[in-house]
């Protein structure tokens, strides 16, 4: 057996750690920060403070404090120019919403860090998507998975210019994100107007713009297929109400706007169901009416604020129904309630009997919830997708079996964050 003194120790146990970090930052379990934009706050005079609504507003009208600086609204009249007189009218529409509108979708670049086989930390080449601009200050709106785990975010103008960007905020339910970047004094920013996604039908033309394969600015032309799909991103996030179109969607769509026939940015491209990884006509984009609530509380806060239940609560699985003998096949228990705490002020019982499972202690004897503000909860992800909308200290219905009988109770709720991170 070889000894080692303790300068060869301490030594060695710093250069473990030091790989452990690398290796973290290199498979994205660490990750680097970018750069916030300090002055954020500042140069968003209208979207601060009690005035524009703090904590208590709504989401219309914390959307409506930002008072966003819009480029002005498409022109109709150049449906009726001469230069597009040989053209059908659904042809002049389709030119007319790209010419004004092309230059206001950028192509996001990222760059991430990997390790080499030095265990150095070395730059490389990231992922790629589009992005709508919503603000003549450079605010530029996209999902969240184009940028995620970036070290360095790049925006590239129609111009073929590139500039340097960084992220306010953003939101992985609804895989949103705002960037900032700021724009040379000579720059003039075309943005994008958002439209409203409530009254949508089915069979309505609609357009995307982005930069599919690297291809810039691309227009593509469909109609909506589908309204309100509710589609699974991971174990406990369901994006509601998502909007299916067949225009053609493909990898560096990702981010880019799905407009109406007027130019209005009516959702934001997403995600395709593709066996084969190209378009199939099956695509999603995020209603603008869900991202316009996100985007305020992005701009302001640099992350969504939700309300949660003040309680552990867990799914039912078929061994714990089993063995508590419950008279359902779905829903979550009450396992544990904060004492004094918001729920159980609202009357929700915790669980009584501890029984073990695994490694964790469940409570048995609680109350079993089943819906909550008006949605039926059979998993976790139907609960986050529920309250996916809802604020710290809004009060909500949540619907429960106690003995057998059904209760309604009405439940304010605490901030998720603070829940969850204890």
């Amino acid at each position: 057996m070889k000894l080692y003194n303790r300068g060869q120790l301490v030594f060695f146990s710093v250069l473990s750690g030091l790989i452990v970090i690398l290796f973290a930052l290199g498979v994205g379990i660490l990750k680097v920060p970018l750069k916030k934009d300090a002055a954020l706050a500042a140069n968003t005079a209208a979207g601060s403070g009690p005035e524009a609504g703090g904590q208590g507003a709504d989401a219309h009208t914390l959307f409506e404090a930002l008072n966003l600086r819009q480029s002005p609204p498409m022109n109709p009249r150049i449906l009726n120019t001469a230069e597009l007189s040989p053209y059908t009218q659904d042809e002049r529409e389709n030119i007319a919403v790209y010419e004004q509108l092309n230059e206001a979708v950028v192509n996001i670049t990222t760059e991430t860090v990997a390790i080499n086989w030095f265990l150095e930390p070395v730059p490389q080449e990231g992922g790629s998507g589009s992005g709508s601009i919503i603000d003549t200050r450079g605010f530029v709106l996209t999902n969240n998975h184009v940028i995620e785990n970036a070290y360095k975010v790049f925006i590239n103008m129609a111009d073929g210019s590139q500039l340097e960007g960084s992220v306010v905020g953003t939101d992985p339910e609804n895989d949103l994100a705002v960037l900032k970047f700021d724009p040379p004094g000579n720059m003039q920013l075309r943005t994008v107007p958002f439209g409203n996604s409530n009254g949508l039908r089915v069979g309505q033309k609609v357009l995307a713009i982005g930069n599919p394969f690297a291809l810039e600015r691309t227009l593509t032309v469909g109609i909506v297929s589908g309204l309100g799909r509710p589609i699974q991103t991971s174990r406990n996030t369901i994006i509601r109400d998502m909007i299916q179109t067949d225009a053609s969607i493909n990898p560096g769509n990702s981010g880019g706007p799905l407009l109406d026939a007027q130019g209005r940015m009516i959702g934001i491209n997403t995600m395709i169901y593709s066996p084969s990884g190209g378009s199939v006509g099956i695509g999603f984009a995020v209603p603008v009416n869900t991202a316009k609530r996100v985007v305020a509380e992005l701009i302001e806060f640099g992350k969504v604020r939700r309300g949660w239940i003040d309680a552990t609560v867990v799914q039912l699985f078929p061994a714990l129904i089993r063995y508590a003998k419950l008279p359902v096949t779905s829903g979550l228990l009450v396992s544990r309630t904060k004492k004094n705490g918001l729920a159980e002020q609202a009357g929700l019982r915790q669980g009584t009997e501890p029984v073990r499972y695994g490694s964790s202690v469940i409570y048995l004897g609680g109350d079993i919830i089943t819906s909550v503000d008006g949605m039926k909860v059979d998993s976790l992800a139907d609960l986050y997708s529920a309250l996916e909308d809802n604020k710290p200290n809004e009060k909500i219905a949540v619907e429960l079996l106690r003995g057998g009988k059904t209760l309604r109770l009405e439940v304010t709720l605490a901030d998720r964050e603070e829940i969850l991170s204890r």
